[in-house]
């Protein structure tokens, strides 16, 4: 038998894999020998425990026709991999027929494995669709394959629902006026080019838009004049999204606002645009459905009910391969949801607020990093008023927060630990009291107070008036200009104070934790967001996911693509893991969501993914210390 990791080593896409994981795969793999030609599956009927890899001898696969004739005979060769297609897209069965020759070895590898590495290598999955794709475009393979509706159900649904891109729907027309344009004429614009919305151009920019809905409540409803200049009417607030994103995104960029078109761009060109509607019915199954839902809620105990359902949701995404970023944000906005009903039931029940006011999350919501077992983290910005109505307006305001809390509570959202929330008068205030807190605690630099900035800085709004956020994000703004040697010290001490959990021997570092050994992937993933936060702060970059972070940082030229790359993939590895087992906690264990993981029940591939991701953090943690002495 020859040696299995140097045989690995020149196979695709084993050969993509770190040291230590290989060391570990190789381990694993189980060596069979078939003495003489026999059966090994049988198409659509034998299901699938292993990939097998042909060591010597060969495979002879095919297809049987309705006349039990053979079709498509192919030949899997030395170093030839089947399986992949079948585990991945046909719910374990095999495709085909498979015959192994006299004298054929195989390394096999159990399927549980062969998808750990694929939700843990891009480019290691990627080799087996790319191929599968190839194979499609074969029509007499296509035909015999789509012929078995378990395909359907797993190809469509994981690889079109969850990673179709923009650039494969076409947009409608775009069609634009200029700013003195009538809206009698825009009108006729529409009629005539049958769209349901209109840009208008400034110089060479689209700088609004116009639709049928906007000419008919705030031109037509109101009275307006045939010749009243478009602009009159015009919204600017133009969502923008370019056509190699998913389609996903457009979804999530379009629900926080009310809006129902977005614009399709290539670079710095406009393409044309998408509706709202149009991009729903693209995704019938999808989540984004059930968001849609929850707006339409109305009871507590419906919302509750509504959240219950999150874990089976993050359990299908995760196990369709769906990026982790994409669940967190489909979460988030689930979150988001919830949030604005409950606050829109107690607006309602309390009557008109004394003043205006913002409601904002804080946190792992704010940086849209939502999780199942993720406590509220929340404030309140009120306007300021005269000495004689503070009271009124503070005693109104602690009480709508409370109200708030409650029912986010009632719903599955744990009040904060930490008390970081709007219902504590702490984290209530007037929009000056609010810029006194950012002074101060920028001004002090002790660690408690960085540590406050810290997390004020991860802020996001989400109800109310967006002028008394806006205001008081800019002065944070103007605040980091003042940052002090001090403070960046203890900021550098904050991204250090969670070291990553490994041993001496680099295993994983585990706890005692209800007679189980556990480690706490949160506090694992805590140097990741805590660097992102660290750097953002010391070069104003002003963005609170830490994915986009990164990317900023890329783009600034702060750091590099290979170290991009690598932090990206070690992020969203620990955030799949973590939503993974938070959802099974939850559905398999019947307990509440936590952060402590128990490392005998990952794969050996996914204990071997995560020693890497770990050794790579302390890598990076110690880079961090290394350039902070020489600065000192």
């Amino acid at each position: 038998m020859v040696n299995r990791k140097e045989f690995l080593k020149n196979i695709a896409p084993f050969n993509i894999l770190p040291e230590t994981v290989l060391d570990e795969v190789s381990n694993m793999m189980k060596h069979k020998v078939f003495k003489n030609s026999e059966t090994v599956y049988t198409q659509d009927e034998t299901p699938l425990n292993t990939i097998d890899v042909i060591v010597k001898g060969a495979y002879n696969a095919y297809f049987y026709d309705s006349n039990n004739e053979i079709r498509l005979e192919e030949l899997y060769a030395i170093g030839d991999i089947y399986g992949g297609s079948s585990v991945l897209l046909n719910k374990h069965y095999s495709i085909r027929t498979v015959v192994s020759k006299p004298d054929t070895e195989i390394l096999s590898l159990d399927k549980d494995e062969f998808k750990a590495l694929c939700r843990s290598y891009n480019k290691f999955f990627h080799h087996f669709t790319i191929q599968f794709g190839n194979k499609m475009l074969n029509d007499e393979y296509a035909h015999f394959v789509k012929r078995n509706t378990t395909f359907e159900e797993n190809f469509m649904d994981a690889d079109i629902i969850f990673t179709r891109k923009i650039s494969s729907i076409t947009p409608r027309l775009l069609v634009t006026c200029s700013i003195e344009t009538p809206i009698s004429e825009v009108a006729a614009l529409m009629s005539n080019k049958q769209v349901n919305c209109v840009y208008i151009k400034e110089g060479d920019e689209l700088t609004a838009f116009v639709s049928k809905d906007i000419l008919i409540k705030e031109a037509l409803a109101s009275g307006k004049k045939v010749n009243t200049p478009v602009m009159e009417v015009a919204h600017r607030d133009i969502i923008c999204i370019q056509k190699d994103a998913l389609v996903y995104e457009a979804l999530l960029a379009l629900y926080p606002s009310k809006q129902e078109y977005i614009l399709v761009k290539d670079g710095t060109e406009s393409l044309g645009y998408l509706s709202r509607y149009r991009l729903l019915t693209e995704h019938a199954q999808s989540p984004l459905v059930f968001i849609q839902s929850v707006k339409l809620s109305n009871t507590i105990l419906d919302l509750k009910e509504k959240w219950s359902r999150v874990p089976e949701m993050i359990s299908l995404m995760i196990g369709r391969g769906v990026h982790a970023e994409i669940v967190n944000r489909i979460v988030t906005t689930i979150a988001d949801e919830i949030l604005l009903r409950i606050i829109d039931g107690v607006q309602k029940e309390m009557g008109p607020a004394p003043a205006k006011y913002c409601f904002m999350v804080i946190g792992s919501e704010a940086r849209q990093e939502q999780t199942l077992a993720t406590d509220q983290d929340n404030a309140i910005i009120y306007e300021d008023k005269a000495n004689e109505q503070r009271e009124l307006v503070r005693k109104y305001f602690l009480e709508f927060a409370d109200r708030i809390s409650t029912r986010l509570n009632d719903v599955g959202f744990k009040f904060c630990t930490g008390g970081f929330m709007a219902k504590n008068p702490k984290w209530c205030h007037s929009l000056s009291h609010w810029k006194r807190n950012y002074d101060m605690w920028i001004n002090e630099a002790a660690p408690d107070t960085v540590t406050k900035f810290s997390t004020f800085f991860d802020c996001r709004f989400v109800y109310g008036e967006k002028d008394l956020f806006d205001e008081l994000y800019n002065h944070m703004n103007n605040c980091i200009d003042k940052t002090s040697t001090k403070f960046l010290m203890n900021l550098v001490t904050n991204a250090l104070r969670y070291e990553a959990p490994l041993t001496l021997f680099n295993n994983i570092k585990t706890f005692s934790k209800d007679e189980r050994k556990v480690f706490n992937i949160k506090k694992a993933m805590n140097p990741i967001v805590d660097m992102m936060r660290m750097y953002s702060l010391k070069n104003k970059i002003l963005v609170a996911n830490t994915g986009n972070r990164m990317k900023a940082l890329l783009e600034a030229g702060h750091i590099n693509e290979v170290k991009y790359k690598e932090m990206q993939h070690a992020y969203y590895y620990l955030m799949g893991v973590r939503l993974k087992s938070q959802s099974s906690e939850i559905l398999n264990e019947f307990r509440e969501a936590t952060n402590f993981i128990e490392p005998k029940k990952l794969t050996q591939v996914e204990q071997a993914t995560l020693k890497e991701i770990f050794k790579f953090i302390k890598d990076l943690q110690w880079g961090i210390k290394m350039s902070f002495n020489k600065q000192g």
